[in-house]
Parts: C-alpha cells; sequence; structure tokens
C-alpha cells in the first residue's frame, strides 16, 4: 500500500516540478496525474499496490464536493444577485460546445466517408 502512495506522491511532484519550471499554466497534479496515466499505459496495466490505493481513494470522492458544497452556501447571495448572468453564461456555453463538437464530428465524418 506504502508503494502506491509513494507512486501517486512521485508522480504529483515530477508534476509540480514540471509545472515550476517547465509548464507554468498547467498546474503539477494535472501534469502528474497525465505522466501517471502513460505511465500505466506503456506498463500495460495497474499494479497491485496502485490499484489497492486508487479503490480506497474512489470509495471517498463524494467528499471531495463537500468543500464546493460549502462554498455554494458561502456565496449564496452573490449566486442569487447574478443568477441570471450565471444562467445564461451556462447555456450560452452549453449550446456553444455542442455546436463546435456537431461541426468537428461534421467535419472528420466527411473525411473517413470520402476515403
Amino acid at each position: 500500500m506504502i508503494s502506491g502512495f509513494v507512486q501517486i506522491l512521485l508522480f504529483q511532484s515530477i508534476g509540480e516540478i514540471l509545472s515550476k519550471f517547465l509548464l507554468p499554466t498547467l498546474p503539477g497534479p494535472v501534469i502528474g496525474l497525465v505522466l501517471l496515466v502513460i505511465w500505466l499505459a506503456f506498463r500495460k496495466g495497474v499494479n497491485e499496490h496502485l490499484a489497492t490505493v486508487a479503490n480506497g481513494f474512489s470509495q471517498y470522492f463524494g467528499l471531495l464536493f463537500v468543500p464546493a458544497a460549502v462554498g455554494v452556501v458561502l456565496f449564496l447571495p452573490q449566486l442569487e444577485a447574478n443568477a441570471l448572468a450565471i444562467i445564461c453564461a451556462l447555456v450560452g456555453s452549453v449550446v456553444l460546445t455542442i455546436a463546435s463538437s456537431a461541426i468537428v464530428v461534421r467535419f472528420l465524418s466527411s473525411k473517413v466517408s470520402g476515403e
């Protein structure tokens, strides 16, 4: 189990170092996660120790939403004051995402069917 923790912390540390010196716009944990996924794909599997730690973490994912919920309750007056702008931004971003995805799918499907 300690080996699994060490692997996760090692990749997070590498990600933090790369974020600090090479890619300051990306968060270190994200870089570390990408490197871990690449490493696991290269090894073609997850070892037992890492799987044990990952399964242990995944049982408590619900706790990660507690700070977000507290933030929503804490800033409820500001959210209510800006509700229309927030709703417009959310609806607009969803519509733009669906439209851009449809354009990309149409473009890629025409390339595949044209071959």
